[in-house]
C-alpha cells in the first residue's frame, strides 16, 4: 500500500499542539531519559514505541476506565487505548526531531497507529500494546502491526498520513467521561 501524506509540508509532522504537546516537561522529560541510552535516532525511535507499547497498558487490556488523548497526560496516567497511546508516541518521537504521523485501519472501529519517516520513507507502527495472539514490533523492514486487515470482511488500511489526529478519533476521545461510553463512540469509518 502507498502511504500518501496528507500534506506536502514535512514539517506539519514534526508540529506540537494540544494532543501532540511534546514542549510538556513530562514529555521532554521521558525523551531525554530514552535518548540517553540511544545511539542514533533509530534506536530511540525503538525505544519510545517499546515504552508507550510496553509501559503503558491499553486501557481495555487492563480494564482502566480513565480516557486519556493528550500525550503528557497518556505519559502521566500510564493509560490509553490505542489513539491515545499512538499519541504519546508521536510527541516522543517529535520531541526528538523524527517527523510522525497519524494513521489508521478500519475494523468493527478505526484502530489508530503511527508511522515514522526513516530513510525517505513511511513506517508503519503500532504501540497498542502485545497481548497473547498481537504482537506488534517496531520495524523498518515490513511492517510488524498488531493487526491485519481482512478485505474479505471490509477491513482496510487508510493510506492517508495525518499530520494532526482525525478529528472524529479526537472528538470521540474528548467527549467520553470513561472508556465504556468511549466503546459507544468510536469511530467506525473516517
Amino acid at each position: 500500500m502507498e502511504l500518501i501524506q496528507e500534506t506536502s509540508d514535512l514539517s506539519a509532522y514534526l508540529a506540537a499542539d494540544e494532543v501532540v504537546d511534546h514542549h510538556h516537561p513530562l514529555v521532554r522529560e521521558t525523551a531525554a531519559r530514552l535518548a540517553e541510552g540511544a545511539a542514533d535516532s533509530y534506536a530511540y525511535a525503538r525505544s519510545a514505541f517499546e515504552c508507550v507499547r510496553d509501559a503503558i497498558p491499553h486501557s481495555h487490556d487492563s480494564g482502566d476506565l480513565r480516557v486519556t488523548w493528550r500525550a503528557s497526560d497518556v505519559l502521566e496516567r500510564r493509560t490509553g487505548i490505542c489513539y491515545a497511546k499512538a499519541h504519546a508516541l508521536a510527541a516522543l518521537l517529535r520531541a526528538e526531531d523524527i517527523p510522525t504521523a497519524f494513521c489508521y485501519q478500519k475494523f468493527d472501529e478505526v484502530h489508530g497507529l503511527v508511522a515514522v519517516r526513516f530513510r525517505g520513507a513511511w513506517h508503519r507502527q503500532d504501540p497498542r500494546g502485545n497481548k497473547p495472539g498481537v504482537d506488534a514490533q517496531f520495524s523498518l523492514d515490513g511492517e510488524r502491526l498488531a493487526f491485519a486487515p481482512d478485505p474479505k470482511s471490509n477491513e482496510l488500511d487508510y493510506p492517508v498520513l495525518y499530520a494532526e489526529p482525525h478529528p472524529a478519533v479526537l472528538s470521540a476521545l474528548k467527549a467520553a467521561p470513561d472508556r465504556l461510553s468511549l466503546w459507544r463512540s468510536l469511530p467506525t469509518a473516517l
